[in-house]
């Protein structure tokens, strides 16, 4: 039997203080036989690769901060292929603590805190549902999207969150206030996109359907033929409506 060099006996073992070798040898030791040695690394090249994607080191974490995995922003949640993007959220932030000491209602400092974890989580790649903000925040969901419908109204905002990118959910509002901005407002499609959090192509079709509405409200046609025709949410051509009666004169 030929002897191993030294170098190679003394040091070789070594490499299983790091996690790929650490990896194979478990597979190897507790499915021995199931398992051949391209396979064992095969395994161990996905697992550090999928702990990478999901594992965000924490030593930046600040006071007041947490860590969470959020959706990423390029997955939708209904997808059986959806990813998760890790995202440091700030829970206490300077400003809440300036509005409590100004002793603001705890609903005006919600809203504040709600808007500022989806857009900080959103900066990072990842989305936030308002199940998301419903665990983090340890309330329901329902009033959470009503406090944040409340804010994004009164701050004239889409904020990003899944039912805006991924269009789910009962989320109407934003749907009006892309086409409040572009037919109201007089701004560009492509400005609205931006200011909206939407691609250019959502904002083209809300403005088409927007317009179908508008050609059969002022050909006399009723919220229910609208409907069947259009296959437009009566919720939304009822907000539709709202815009061109309170605007008329700027149509």
């Amino acid at each position: 039997m030929i002897r191993k060099p030294d170098g190679i006996r003394k040091y070789h073992t070594a490499h299983d203080r790091f996690l790929k070798p650490a990896i194979v040898n478990f597979f190897a030791r507790e499915f021995s036989g199931f398992f051949g040695p391209v396979v064992r690394e095969n395994i161990a090249d996905a697992l550090i690769e999928l702990f990478e994607q999901n594992v965000k080191q924490t030593s930046g974490l600040k006071h007041g901060q947490m860590l969470w995995n959020a959706l990423d922003k390029f997955t939708r949640a209904d997808s059986s292929n959806r990813r998760y993007k890790p995202v440091i959220l700030t829970l206490v932030h300077n400003e809440d603590i300036k509005l409590f000491e100004k002793q603001s209602p705890i609903k005006e400092i919600r809203k504040q805190v709600i808007a500022w974890l989806i857009k900080e989580a959103y900066a990072q790649g990842g989305i936030l549902s308002m199940r998301d903000l419903s665990l983090i925040l340890s309330t329901t969901a329902p009033l959470l999207s009503t406090q944040r419908a409340e804010y994004e109204k009164e701050n004239n905002v889409v904020l990003p969150h899944t039912g805006v990118i991924h269009d789910m959910g009962s989320t109407i509002t934003h749907k009006t206030q892309i086409v409040y901005k572009h037919v109201v407002e007089k701004k560009p499609t492509n400005i609205v996109a931006r200011e909206t959090n939407h691609s250019q192509k959502a904002v083209d079709h809300y403005i088409k359907d927007y317009h179908r509405v508008k050609t059969l409200f002022d050909d006399g046609k009723d919220i229910d033929f609208i409907h069947i025709t259009t296959n437009i949410a009566k919720r939304v051509i009822q907000e539709y409506q709202s815009i061109i009666n309170n605007n008329v004169n700027d149509l």
